[in-house]
Formats: C-alpha cells, structure tokens, sequence
C-alpha cells in the first residue's frame, strides 16, 4: 500500500519507515507537488494532526496521514504542549526549545513529563485517530546526540539515558511516535480493502 505521509520532517518519515515496515509506501508530500506551509492552528495537538490530514486530503484528493507530536511538562501547566516546535520562537530551532524548557524548570523538583504523538489518518474520506504516550522525566542538562528535537533532555521511565543516547531501535520500542504508529500498523494490517 502507498499512502501520502504529510510531513517535510525527514527525521519523521525515516523513523516511522523503520516502524511500519515493508508493507506500507510512504510517499512524501513532494510526491504529490505539495510545497505550501499545511495549516497548524488548532488548539491542541489531536486537532493539528486532524487539521493536517484534512488539508492534504480535501487539497489533493488522496488517502494520508500526519502526526502531531508534543512535550507536556507537569511543572509548566502541560507546556511547551501544541507549541512544542516553536516553544521558543517561529524559528522551530530545537536547541533554543531545549534550553526554554531547561530555564523553565530551573529550581523545581518536579521533571515529570510526557510526550504525546496523535496520528490522523483519512482513508476513503473516513478519519482515525491513534496516540501514543511516553512517560518520562527532563534530564537537567541535554545528554546524547541521537534522535531530533527535544529528545537530548526526556529521559524516558525506566531509563537513565534520554532518547538522544539511544539508538533508533532502542527509541522506537517506546517511544511515543513509535506507539501511535504501531496503532496505526495494527490497523492497516486489519483493514480489508487496502487495494
């Protein structure tokens, strides 16, 4: 099966290819000569996947999915939260995120935290939802120099490395991206008509 992944994240597509597997194309957003920004602004991070999806479908007409992924910080009120990638500015520059996040928790105890990835897919005009969830806490420093965005500072439960000294492997057995796409495999892989 081949089906449009909408996203310009190339971090993205390599990991969820590795956790889909063979049986299912990715087929990137240049595939089908989209190069427009896709609108992202709902209020939460459900609603950007779904409004994300939508758009690639109702703009060109082919079955897709996408994802919206954030951090939720229990010490700061669930944030950087919808706002993940640009915590910091619209320049989505990860290390200033980082250390927003690192500055935020100055002085508290409390590091716990979780990261939340919501797949949308729309198949035959029908819209789904899967998400996935990884406990965890914020390192106090940034720790590796595996993986993207903030995973040099979450530590996942269970763990002493932070997602960034992992390898993609080790992270994509519980990551929460890893999670959601899983869902998602379980789901084609149940779905009748993939024709």
């Amino acid at each position: 099966m081949k089906i449009i992944f909408a996203t310009r994240n190339e971090n993205k597509v390599r990991e969820v290819n590795q956790i889909l597997g063979e049986r299912i194309q990715l087929l990137s957003l240049q595939s089908i000569n989209s190069t427009e920004e896709i609108p992202e602004t709902q209020l939460t991070i459900k609603g950007n996947a779904l409004q994300k999806a939508q758009y690639i479908h109702d703009n060109y007409g082919v079955d897709c999915f996408a994802e919206d992924s954030g951090l939720e910080v229990d010490a700061l009120d669930g944030a950087p939260g919808v706002h993940t990638a640009y915590y910091a500015g619209p320049e989505r520059d990860a290390d200033a995120n980082m250390q927003k996040t690192l500055n935020g928790l100055a002085g508290k105890t409390n590091r716990d935290a979780q990261f939340r990835t919501v797949v949308a897919l729309i198949l035959k005009g029908k819209a789904y939802t899967f998400e996935g969830i990884a406990r965890g806490t914020i390192a106090m420093q940034k720790m590796g120099e595996q993986g993207f965005g903030y995973d040099p500072i979450f530590v996942p439960d269970g763990e002493t490395r932070s997602f960034a000294q992992m390898s993609a492997q080790e992270k994509n057995a519980i990551s929460h991206r890893s999670k959601a796409i899983q869902q998602l495999k379980a789901f084609f892989d149940d779905y009748e008509d993939l024709g």
